[in-house]
């Protein structure tokens, strides 16, 4: 089980992250977390993101695809008032959530993303490191 306790800084409670290579890994415990997953940005991804409720959901946008298949999760979510994002293909390996977290430049992010500061471009870890706790606090017991 994930530890995805909050930690408070100053007056701010920040939200725990955590990293899974797919977003089925996420349990109800995880509600309110930032959730770095390694999954397609499609809308049964997104299905399951809004199932456990994440502050912010990280997908990889899969070369978007047909449709634009690859991040149909981003306007889903957004109409939940849920924020989410994706990583470029190109970036980060896909299935990999360390990958995602380590060089995922962000590739689209949904209104609530925006609001929240993140902003296509940049690199994930880069816009969110000083939101977040440490990742080595909220990792699998099982690590």
């Amino acid at each position: 089980m994930a530890d995805t306790r909050a930690t408070h800084t100053g007056n701010r409670r920040l939200p725990a992250l955590r990293l899974v290579d797919s977003v089925a890994e996420l349990t109800p415990a995880d509600a309110g977390c930032v959730a770095v997953t390694a999954s397609h940005g499609g809308l049964s991804a997104g299905r399951y993101a809004l199932a456990v409720g994440p502050a912010l959901t990280v997908f990889n946008d899969a070369g978007v695809g047909l449709r634009e298949a690859g991040v149909a999760a981003l306007p889903l979510m957004q109409a939940a008032g849920m924020a989410a994002c994706t990583v470029a293909h190109t970036s980060a390996c896909i299935g990999q959530a360390n990958s995602t977290w380590d060089t995922g430049v962000v590739s689209f992010a949904n209104e609530a993303a925006l609001a929240w500061g993140v902003r296509p471009g940049q690199t994930l870890q880069s816009q969110l490191a000083h939101r977040v706790m440490q990742a080595e606090t909220c990792l699998p017991d099982t690590l």
